[in-house]
């Protein structure tokens, strides 16, 4: 059986679909589509109607790639007013031999969160902090160790109802399961961790088009988050207010015209556009790039400050991801605002090479990760459609799983 696994982001500016094969430790793209989003603000749909025409035409481009029906993905939520808590729970393990299997920490798990789910909350996911086994010996990972109970601290992780609850509505409506939801953060950390994170304490902030996302990870645990209300969309409307040009327009001169720092722009080469009173105007690369650079200042010395508020950790990682960490000179700004001992992170995948993709492709690894540690295969496409997939045959095969939680814990 291959690893086969599908990924969805539903963004304020785009909807995202990734397919990939994870082979070796390493994910292999297969088909990647990505749609304009209708009905979404904030990544909280608030239009079911214009966001299912998105949600259509994401599926259906992606689908048309592989010659495939897409009816599962692992999905993106938001993580507005997200909750997180330590928790621990104690089983019996099962087994004669007293050797713990994928069962009885799937058990130890369910332990950890039953009855602790308020009625208006939604549980997203729980992170195994330690296991500690008979004698109070502690480890890791306790998968065929002997023990005759086990017992799990962990952190579990909630959500507003709402966050969930329309996406999820949507994609059974197209007839698209679920078979795992986390925050666009935690993709992120899987997308550009090593070892050494797992060890210390890390930062990730995802610049995206209406807001911007900052999150702490303790030795590879996320255990907090915050949304600031200000993304690359802000800085499409300053250049808009100043040179009064559609936004259109100035989205594509901060892409490919402009810089994200000032310092090696041009004060002599312009562009020729026309503004919104269809008068013919220059806009000048140092101007545009000063607007463009004072708007990232300020999100990333917002963001130092949520740092502040979140923890009181010392960091020794920070990752800066989103569309407009791609903008060249970029990483000059982040030198100013955090210090030019900074590592730089990048997308590498062949197929998504760029940073808006970090939280879709992560949320592939994470989902494999969190199923080979549970001594089970991770895969979204079915081994039938796996061979149709091969024989580059179409399927109309709609199934639709049942809900998050219970898939959570038989995965």
């Amino acid at each position: 059986m291959k690893e086969i696994i599908s990924s969805l982001d539903i963004g304020s500016s785009t909807v995202k679909l990734v397919v990939g094969e994870v082979y070796k430790g390493e994910v292999h793209i297969l088909a990647v589509s990505e749609v304009k989003s209708k009905g979404v603000k904030k990544g909280i749909i608030v239009d079911s109607e214009e966001a299912l025409i998105s949600l259509k035409e994401v599926f259906s481009r992606c689908e048309e790639m592989l010659n495939i029906k897409i009816d599962k993905v692992v999905l993106t939520i938001p993580s507005y007013y997200a909750e997180f808590s330590l928790v621990d729970g104690t089983v019996d393990v099962k087994g004669e031999d007293k050797i713990i299997t994928s069962n009885d920490i799937i058990n130890a798990l369910q332990a950890c969160v039953y009855n602790k789910i308020p009625s208006n909350k939604e549980f997203v996911s729980i992170t195994p902090v330690d296991w500690t086994l008979d004698n109070n010996k502690k480890t890791h990972n306790p998968n065929g160790m002997e023990s005759s109970t086990l017992k799990c601290k962990a952190v579990m992780s909630l959500v507003p109802k709402k966050n969930v609850y329309n996406s999820v509505s949507l994609l059974e409506n197209i007839g698209v399961g679920i078979v795992d939801i986390n925050f666009g953060s935690v993709g992120d950390y899987y997308e550009f961790k090593n070892s050494q994170m797992d060890k210390k304490n890390t930062a990730i902030i995802n610049i995206g088009d209406e807001k911007t996302e900052v999150s702490v990870f303790k030795k590879g645990i996320l255990i907090e988050t915050e949304n600031i209300d200000i993304g690359s969309r802000n800085i499409d409307r300053d250049i808009c207010y100043i040179y009064d040009i559609p936004r259109s327009k100035a989205r594509d001169l901060k892409e490919k015209f402009a810089l994200a720092s000032k310092r090696n722009a041009s004060t002599s080469w312009s562009e020729d556009v026309v503004n919104n009173k269809n008068e013919n105007i220059k806009i000048n690369q140092y101007e545009i790039s000063e607007i463009i650079c004072s708007r990232i200042k300020e999100i990333l010395e917002l963001s130092k400050k949520q740092i502040n508020l979140l923890t009181k950790l010392e960091i020794s990682y920070i990752i800066f991801t989103g569309g407009i960490t791609e903008l060249n000179d970029f990483d000059l700004v982040v030198d100013e605002s955090f210090g030019k001992e900074m590592e730089r992170y990048k997308v590498n995948e062949i197929g998504c090479r760029h940073n808006k993709y970090s939280s879709v492709i992560g949320l592939i690894k994470y989902y494999h990760d969190k199923l080979a540690f549970r001594n089970r295969v991770a895969y979204t496409v079915s081994s039938d459609k796996q061979e149709e997939l091969i024989n580059v045959k179409k399927t109309n095969n709609n199934t639709i799983l049942g809900k998050i939680y219970g898939y959570f814990f038989n995965n």
